[in-house]
């Protein structure tokens, strides 16, 4: 019943290519070589202290919910917002022509927890104004919830760097103990310093926009849930259809005008 779209979102997979991309060249065209920065002691350095810092500070519960959710940074998993008016106004020709009673055949088919819980409470004769009222605490219950998950990679963000400085002192220090090799020096301290330059990309080519894709993505969720709410408010109140779709409409970018021609019989 629900319909979901699930690609790749060409604009994460696309940035984060782009951005590799350009230091790479850059670094080659300045003369570097890509096997200089591939230095898989800093990367354990960095990516290992920073996780840390982040379990430290966050439960182990909200870390493993922020590694989950991160299939929504690189997948585009929201419902199709036209299938999903398209499917309301079903519901509000049904409950129009059969009565509110007749959505009862339709809650099994229903994937979406939120709208079903909201048209099972409707069909079960709650008040339109108590129904707001439950559904409403329940998003802003879930919106507290899902507030946590980008702070953790915003905390990631902010401690990579600095794991990287620590990761180009405990370099600085190797060469220190073998200055009596002088030639190995000055390719010691370039080393050293890959951690640092691991750190500050890893925080502001990951971990910074993940978490700001993520509240965007959570925030596309709000606005659905926020539609679905107001169109089964509308149900029990008895609003013409095609006042719904107007309705509905406001909360879209484009709005299914299509969606009364193609309704079910009424």
């Amino acid at each position: 019943m629900d319909v979901m779209k699930m690609a790749l979102d060409k604009s994460t997979i696309g940035g984060i290519a782009l951005a590799l991309a350009g230091i790479g060249v850059g670094l080659v065209l300045d003369g570097g070589k890509l096997a200089q920065v591939l230095q898989p002691t800093a990367a354990l350095i960095v990516i290992g202290g920073t996780l840390g810092a982040v379990m430290v500070q966050f439960p182990l519960r909200i870390v493993l919910q922020a590694l989950a959710q991160l299939q929504h940074v690189f997948l585009d998993t929201e419902p199709e917002s036209d299938a999903l008016v398209q499917n309301l106004l079903r519901y509000a020709y049904k409950a129009r022509k059969e009565g509110l009673l007749s959505l009862d055949a339709e809650l099994a088919k229903i994937q979406d927890p939120f709208l079903r819980e909201s048209l099972m409470l409707a069909v079960d004769g709650v008040s339109s104004k108590d129904l707001r009222k439950m559904m409403e605490l329940q998003l802003d219950y879930q919106g507290e919830k899902e507030e946590r998950i980008p702070k953790v990679f915003e905390a990631a963000g902010g401690f990579a760097p600095t794991i990287g400085i620590i990761g180009a002192v405990l370099g600085l220090i190797q060469v220190m103990q073998h200055l009596q090799d002088i030639n190995e020096v000055g390719k010691g301290i370039a080393v050293a310093f890959v951690a640092t330059i691991y750190g500050v990309a890893s925080a502001n080519l990951l971990f910074l926009p993940w978490a700001g894709k993520l509240r965007i993505r959570m925030r596309e969720r709000q606005v659905i849930q926020e539609m679905t709410l107001e169109a089964v408010l509308s149900i029990i109140e008895g609003v013409n259809p095609r006042s719904l779709e107007l309705q509905l409409g406001s909360y879209l970018a484009a709005p299914a005008r299509r969606g009364p021609q193609k309704v079910a019989a009424r």
